[in-house]
């Protein structure tokens, strides 16, 4: 594999591996939302507030800028034309930083109708209720760059076309969606990991079909295209002892039910625990996943086989490829 991986961590930093080499960036620090900026540059979310670009020179080698610092809890971003969506952990907010560094707040994402009925997820761990706050998950944009995407969680996958200045409600906000992807050559093609299953949209997000069929059960926490492929990761729950990932094709129009089926060929088909929103990712014809074991298992053929490439990677909040 001639690609670079980047995998993130709550507390310690950046895993890289490249290669038979492995490295490690930001030590000590939280980063979060690693994604790949117009450039295919990384870009992550460092100690919940700063917006930070990889980047590298001959004299310098690698080196992490900071674009810009917000108040607000970071946790993801995608790219638009001319600027960087960033979304935030905190009241579901919507930042824009543009071109001369300047950060303002989307005041279209505020007016999605329907927002009244949002909320902060929940669940009950040991007699006491826990959850995270009402924030946006992920963020998706197609191959034409289009349409955009951003997972609220709790509050659906509302949908841009007008690069993120104005935004409408897509499927039911009690689905409960963890991540949206896109199709990196088809833009009518998105995917969703939901709390109820799969989520599939072949006319670009404006209508979403759910499916369960072969998953052992229907909570979906991440999910990426490769090839006419969706890899999405499911698991009892948030904090089960165990996950799987599982596959299905849509070479036709990704309309009508489909099968899901265990993804095999190397991988185990029950891992360390779930495979969390932001931990799996592709590039091309490589696929790359890690755990809630820290195990990191790799693909170079499409999904169809995988191997084990590193592990102790606890605590991973995130990955890309590069």
């Amino acid at each position: 594999m001639s690609k670079t991986l980047l995998v993130g961590t709550w507390a310690d930093g950046v895993h890289v591996i490249a290669g038979g080499l492995r490295s490690h960036e930001l030590v000590g620090q939280s980063v979060r939302g690693l994604a790949r900026d117009a450039e295919g540059r990384a870009i992550a979310l460092v100690g919940g507030h700063k917006i930070c670009r990889r980047t590298f020179d001959e004299r310098a080698g690698v080196h992490w800028e900071t674009l810009a610092t917000c108040e607000q809890d970071l946790a993801c971003c995608s790219p638009v034309r001319g600027a960087l969506l960033v979304g935030t952990d905190s009241e579901a907010a919507l930042l824009r930083l543009d071109e001369t560094g300047v950060v303002s707040r989307v005041g279209g994402f505020d007016a999605v109708p329907g927002r009244s009925s949002w909320y902060a997820g929940q669940a009950v761990v040991d007699g006491k209720t826990v959850g995270p706050p009402l924030g946006i998950r992920s963020m998706a944009r197609n191959a034409d760059r289009s349409v955009t995407l951003a997972a609220v969680h709790v509050g659906g996958a509302p949908r841009s076309v007008d690069d993120g200045t104005t935004w409408h409600p897509t499927f039911a906000v009690d689905w409960d969606v963890h991540e949206v992807a896109a199709h990196s050559e088809r833009p009518e093609l998105f995917a969703a990991a939901t709390a109820e299953g799969l989520a599939i949209s072949a006319d670009a997000g404006e209508s979403w079909a759910l499916h369960t069929n072969g998953l052992h059960a229907p909570y979906c926490s991440a999910v990426t295209f490769i090839g006419d492929e969706v890899f999405v990761a499911a698991s009892e729950h948030h904090f089960a002892p165990r996950g799987s990932i599982y596959r299905c094709s849509l070479k036709g129009t990704g309309r009508g039910d489909v099968e899901l089926t265990l993804v095999g060929g190397g991988l185990p088909p029950w891992l360390g625990g779930i495979v969390d929103t932001a931990c799996i990712a592709s590039s091309g014809k490589v696929g790359a996943l890690v755990d809630a074991s820290g195990q990191l298992f790799v693909s170079d053929d499409s999904g169809d086989s995988w191997a084990l490439r590193a592990e102790g990677l606890t605590e991973s909040s995130s990955i890309v490829i590069l």
